[in-house]
């Protein structure tokens, strides 16, 4: 756990303040280290189980930063965000929000069926870690949007903003993935097609993260929160 914390402090030391990647980084930077904490302490029924779990969540992102910084092709999950980091018609919680799309949406999937791979366990022995997981990503999705969102003085263009993020859930995000687990751990002897249905999950992710980047119109002169 210690590694991948590391590597995301690195991050938020080396990129712009006003990436989108930066932005997501922080975001998760700060859910990794909640994380972190609530393991070393005892709040997780299966400590070792959880912190694997989380380590190979977190890997699934860095890959993506990794390939995207070598100018490899990124998954479809992530290519979005990568593409649209520095657009300025993106604002800080759009980043955000379409980072935790892309890796709730499709590498917690994926990390789940490789920390059961790891373990030599079935999904359903994660299931109360995963759970503790999601709860913790869920509480602090308020704070995220509270801290991100325009003040009031921006409220009249906030309009279409509050539109694009009301359209997405952490909590459905995180069902998805569950299921999306149990199917792709039911398909690991037929390769082809849990290739197939990585893929179709890949893409579906992707395209709602495109959707949740959808520029949104800037007044002149407003200035945006970008800390989390």
């Amino acid at each position: 756990m210690e590694a991948v914390l590391a590597r995301m402090r690195a991050l938020d030391e080396r990129l712009p303040e006003h990436d989108g990647v930066a932005v997501f980084n922080r975001v998760y930077l700060t859910v990794t280290e909640n994380l972190h904490r609530r393991i070393e302490h005892g709040g997780f029924p299966g400590p070792r189980r959880a912190a694997v779990l989380s380590v190979r969540f977190a890997e699934r992102y860095l890959m993506a930063v990794d390939a995207a910084a070598e100018g490899d092709r990124t998954p479809s999950c992530w290519r979005p965000l990568f593409q649209y980091r520095r657009h300025p018609g993106v604002r800080p919680l759009q980043h955000a929000l379409a980072g935790i799309n892309a890796h709730i949406g499709h590498d917690l999937a994926l990390a789940v069926v490789t920390t059961c791979r790891a373990l030599d366990c079935e999904p359903a022995a994660l299931e109360a870690d995963f759970d503790r997981v999601g709860d913790t990503l869920v509480a602090l999705e308020e704070r995220i949007r509270e801290d991100l969102m325009p003040g009031p003085d921006l409220l009249e263009i906030a309009d279409p903003l509050t539109h694009l993020i009301g359209s997405w859930s952490l909590q459905r995000a995180r069902d998805g993935a569950w299921a999306s687990a149990r199917l792709l751990w039911t398909l690991r002897r037929s390769p082809d097609l849990a290739e197939e249905f990585e893929e179709s999950l890949d893409a579906g992710v992707g395209l709602v993260g495109r959707c949740l980047l959808t520029p949104v119109r800037q007044k002149s002169g407003a200035t945006w929160p970008v800390r989390f």
